[in-house]
């Protein structure tokens, strides 16, 4: 597979034009319904952005390729800005979009592995995320893959939940070096952590940034940041969920 992700995802279309970055409000604009969980789908916006256009080595037509890049979405309660940018970069077709949550829509409330084209999991029971990150990195480790990259993102008030806690402490100390956890830093954890999100990481051996999750330089800059030998984690801090504007 080629290094880039621009290099190989074939872009969606409107009539001539590719869709950017700017058009994501529009789609986004096309998912209605009361369970929409408008700030959580905001506040990853810019970071899923990033991501899909500029870092992920996966397009529609290596979605099943051994040695694509992975991308796992464990804030799956908030998925419209996820779906919005696969529909953006052609995974599935944009007028899926208006269905979303309808009784006969691939694109559910919480996103479907197996009716998702390019979802890697079934997601939005907060917590697990991370912990199937470590295994999907483990298993490409014991496949002998040293190339895919696996990234998770979460959001800050996972980390009220154990199992995380428990998967970054393995993480670290297995040199899972492959693996990259986004944390969304919305102010919605319960308690927080004192030092800050990312000390929790680093303390664990984890390799740690933290970025303003509205600038897409210092989010693409973060995300290439080398880190050998260690797992990667960025923080991407946004507005609080009650200022974020849907």
């Amino acid at each position: 597979m080629t290094n880039t992700a621009t290099d190989t995802t074939p872009e969606a279309r409107t009539g001539d034009a590719p869709i950017g970055f700017g058009e994501l409000p529009r789609l986004m604009g096309l998912m209605t319904g009361d369970e929409k969980h408008g700030p959580a789908a905001t506040s990853t916006l810019d970071a899923l952005w990033v991501l899909y256009d500029r870092v992920l080595r996966v397009s529609p037509t290596t979605a099943t390729d051994p040695g694509r890049d992975r991308f796992l979405l464990s804030k799956g309660h908030g998925p419209m800005a996820y779906y919005a940018v696969l529909a953006a970069k052609g995974f599935f077709p944009t007028d899926w979009l208006p269905g979303f949550g309808a009784y006969d829509s691939p694109l559910g409330h919480h996103p479907d592995r197996e009716l998702v084209p390019g979802a890697e999991i079934g997601s939005g029971s907060l917590g697990h995320g991370l912990p199937l990150a470590v295994g999907t990195a483990l298993g490409l480790r014991a496949q002998g893959r040293p190339e895919p990259a696996v990234w998770v993102l979460i959001g800050d008030a996972e980390l009220d939940e154990g199992s995380n806690h428990e998967a970054l402490a393995f993480a670290g100390a297995a040199g899972l070096d492959r693996l990259h956890t986004l944390v969304i830093d919305n102010s919605s954890a319960t308690h927080g952590w004192y030092g800050g999100i990312a000390s929790r990481f680093t303390a664990a051996g984890w390799s740690t940034a933290t970025v303003d999750g509205r600038d897409h330089q210092a989010l693409y800059e973060a995300f290439s940041a080398p880190h050998p030998g260690r797992p990667h984690a960025v923080v991407a801090r946004v507005e609080p969920k009650e200022k974020q504007v849907f």
